[in-house]
């Protein structure tokens, strides 16, 4: 793309994002930095501003949905996890801290969090949603049991005064697609 290339859609940008400016858009020194990167931020901003918020199973053509858990024997509902895992990925939706989870736990958290959580779908492809299956505050005893680092193990410890849980290796390894 030539220099001028890159300063006309920098003044197009600048002209569509004009609705939408807050101070969000003064907390970046524009003047700083070169103008390339400022209309990959600016394309960032706008992308978010104009995308719909919609059930993540909506992002899919047609929608993504899953038969309950229960209707699934153990073959099925791997097969099935996989599957969904797999079509997560391929809208920029990655799985951490899956590892403490059965595959019917964690399809059951893809079929009840997931699919029906509302989201801005952006679809710049450096977006990326990094889906948290453990919250370290209300899931904490299993957090320092599992994925706890010795730091924040000894961290908690100092601050709580409490026992720490053992720590244990993780019940169900997996290998989850990240992006790279």
């Amino acid at each position: 793309m030539s220099e001028i290339d890159v300063l006309l859609r920098n003044a197009r940008l600048r002209d569509e994002i004009e609705p939408y400016l807050d101070e969000s858009v003064y907390l970046v020194d524009a003047a700083r930095m070169p103008t390339h990167w400022e209309n990959d931020y600016l394309a960032s901003m706008l992308e978010w501003e104009k995308a719909p918020v919609l059930p993540i199973s909506h992002w899919f053509e047609p929608p993504l949905v899953l038969p309950a858990h229960d209707s699934l024997d153990d073959n099925e509902l791997k097969q099935r996890l996989h599957q969904a895992i797999g079509r997560l990925f391929e809208k920029n939706i990655t799985l951490n801290f899956t590892e403490h989870l059965s595959d019917r736990q964690l399809y059951c958290l893809i079929l009840r969090d997931i699919l029906p959580a509302q989201e801005k779908r952006i679809r710049l492809s450096n977006n990326v949603i990094q889906w948290q299956c453990i919250d370290p505050v209300t899931e904490e005893e299993d957090w320092l049991r599992y994925y706890a680092t010795e730091d924040d193990r000894e961290m908690w410890t100092l601050e709580t005064g409490l026992k720490l849980p053992p720590h244990e290796q993780l019940p169900f390894p997996r290998n989850m697609p990240q992006q790279l």
